[in-house]
């Protein structure tokens, strides 16, 4: 592992040199914004491909649900590359890849041959994401991770909440082609800075691969993200829905009976036997279920309900990404000093207590309001997810980083779709259960009209209350935290092999 040391420019990687710790962090911070940034830029853009195109909304959706699976795929296989090749070569690897499906993207002449550079995009990010963590979390020593991971929080909360407002500018000025254009000289930059910053800080081994984990892990996780992401279009009931979901539990069962199986795993599922660790990741799942959930469908409500374009419904959450951005690393540095049971416990109350003004929301509560409201929940935010990640990997030996962060970074992404799912569902099904017969819009278009808000209004009720529920029991998680930031624990893996 990387050797830490007083001085910045005096940090000592695995091969016994020094480097500038402070280069590389800024190369990790840059090259993670530029990728994390696509996976939502182009949201505000599937009107504008469908008609380029000629394609279905059904179909357009494959740009976000094919770039979801393929990263979920690979984040699991990204930590046994960590334990096999240099952390160096990887990040390289990972930003060339993404760098090549940007260019696709910007090339494609085809709605195929777009959706193939999202796919490689996505590979690049499934490879890239890990190792930005593990390697923020190895470089510093444990009492200085919340200000890393702090650092880290301004990327990856900041990036994909800009995404929607940025894809909006451009697309009112330029070409769908821009979206892509604007990244390639960042990610290139990053590319060629990679060969002189980035160093190799990981211990390496020469693991085999286990195949079978591979396949089973694949078609666990891949069939699972498949089925929560296409929810929101078909319902729980749908073949296309259940089938997937059933196969997925079934290979994600067979993926952990022969991980806690193996000596030598793809991925070391024994983390969950540190109970610090076990926590941290049940609560920051809880978290981003109530995020991204709301994430979602608040840009639907200010679009349907209220009638604002895609761009200003960016704009309205901008200054929520904005106060992630600027708390992430103050919310660091304060873990540093009380550690997370405090912070996680007061933010969890502020995304409480905004998601419950969220369940009265009118069709004409001021815009003003819903920003501040959506503010103070990304202000809740920021004090939970990286402060309760960061003192669960602190509990965790430095061998296991690897495999705790894509533990962690799995079990996120499987949160987020099944939270969104969930939200999507109940929107659709209570506002389809409520909306009043077509043959009233003949008789009577402007009472038709006003049940048919009413009936939007109330399936958004009904996901925001869902959302509460998650924060409710994300709140109640907080108290079984304990005092400090695990930097100077010992671990139960450790203990035991030490016996």
């Amino acid at each position: 592992m990387a050797q830490q040391s007083t001085s910045t420019d005096q940090v000592i990687d695995a091969n016994g040199r020094p480097y500038n710790r402070l280069l590389l962090v800024l190369t990790l911070l840059v090259g993670t914004f530029s990728t994390f940034i696509m996976q939502t830029i182009l949201t505000t853009s599937f009107p504008t491909l469908m008609k380029h195109f000629n394609i279905t909304a059904d179909t357009v959706q494959w740009l976000t649900t094919g770039f979801m699976l393929v990263m979920g795929i690979m984040i699991p296989i990204t930590a046994w590359l960590l334990t096999r090749f240099n952390s160096k070569y990887l990040y390289i690897t990972a930003m060339s890849l993404f760098w090549i499906g940007t260019f696709v993207c910007y090339e494609a002449s085809s709605f195929g041959m777009l959706l193939t550079g999202r796919l490689i995009e996505a590979m690049g990010v499934g490879i890239s994401a890990p190792v930005f963590q593990t390697i923020m979390l190895t470089i510093f020593p444990p009492a200085k991770r919340g200000t890393a991971m702090g650092l880290a929080g301004i990327v990856i909360g900041l990036a994909p909440a800009i995404g929607p407002t940025l894809s909006g500018w451009i697309l009112v000025h330029y070409s769908w082609r821009m979206l892509f254009l604007v990244i390639l000289p960042v990610n290139g930059f990053v590319l060629v800075l990679s060969f002189f910053t980035m160093r190799k800080v990981l211990q390496t081994s020469h693991p085999k691969i286990d195949i079978l984990s591979v396949i089973v892990s694949t078609i666990g996780f891949g069939t699972m993200l498949y089925a929560f992401s296409s929810v929101g279009a078909k319902g729980w009931g749908d073949v296309q829905v259940y089938v997937p979901l059933i196969i997925g539990i079934i290979f994600v069962a067979l993926f952990v009976y022969r991980q806690l199986h193996m000596d030598k795993p793809l991925l070391e599922l024994r983390v969950f036997r540190v109970k610090a660790f076990t926590l941290s990741a049940i609560l920051t799942a809880v978290a981003y279920m109530a995020m991204m959930g709301v994430e979602m469908i608040l840009p639907l409500y200010i679009q349907t309900v209220r009638g604002e374009s895609a761009f200003q419904s960016g704009l309205i959450l901008l200054p929520g990404a904005i106060m992630m951005g600027i708390m992430s690393p103050i919310t660091g540095k304060i873990f540093d000093e009380i550690g997370a049971k405090r912070l996680a416990m007061t933010g969890m109350i502020l995304l409480t207590t905004g998601t419950v003004f969220f369940v009265t929301l009118t069709a004409k509560t001021p815009l003003i309001y819903i920003t501040a409201l959506y503010t103070m929940r990304m202000f809740g935010i920021t004090m939970v997810t990286m402060p309760v990640t960061t003192t669960g990997m602190n509990a965790l030996p430095i061998r296991l980083i690897s495999h705790g962060t894509a533990v962690n970074n799995t079990a996120r992404q499987v949160a987020a779709s099944m939270g969104t799912a969930i939200l999507i569902s109940i929107l659709t099904n209570v506002t389809t259960n409520r909306l009043p017969a077509k043959v009233l819009l003949h008789q009577a278009p402007l009472t038709y009209r006003t049940q048919a808000i009413n009936a939007n209004l109330a399936g958004y009720h009904a996901a925001f209350i869902v959302s509460l529920v998650f924060c409710a029991i994300g709140l109640c998680l907080t108290f079984m935290l304990k005092d400090g930031n695990n930097a100077q624990s010992t671990s139960v893996l450790d203990a035991k092999e030490a016996k």
